[in-house]
């Protein structure tokens, strides 16, 4: 398997939260497409591959010890401050509908372990998207 490039890691890492609790919403997908289509990070990266990669994640999810796998794939292309990015992002798919399943809780403690994240960065980012996303 090739490395991932940062921007792919991070269509990765929303992906698994939408497929989190095994229903990716519309709401959750068009969150993905516009993140992709408008911030910074994702300049350079071309857009229409963005369901090619979200594909690859799903299949290489589905394979045994996928889970596992992807998220050493992930770390590994992601400098510890897109590290904090990608949690950003995550978090925002979680919050896009709403409400925060216990399956989503579950992935982003997962995330903020393996990312080795800061508990104060981590609720400020919980807590900033969580305003964003009232209504």
């Amino acid at each position: 398997m090739t490395k991932l490039s940062a921007q792919e890691a991070l269509v990765y890492l929303m992906v698994i939260m939408s497929a989190s609790d095994r229903d990716m919403g519309d709401e959750e997908l068009a969150r993905i497409g516009a993140i992709v289509r408008t911030l910074p990070v994702f300049r350079g990266f071309d857009q229409a591959q963005t369901l090619f990669v979200a594909q690859n994640c799903q299949r290489e999810l589905a394979e045994d010890g996928g889970f596992e796998s992807v998220l050493g794939r992930i770390r590994d292309a992601l400098s510890p401050e897109f590290r904090e990015t990608g949690y950003a992002l995550a978090v925002d798919i979680a919050a896009a509908d709403r409400t925060l399943r216990a399956e989503e809780d579950r992935i982003l403690d997962i995330l903020k372990a393996r990312f080795g994240l800061d508990v104060l960065a981590a609720a400020a980012i919980e807590r900033a998207a969580a305003i964003r996303h009232r209504f």
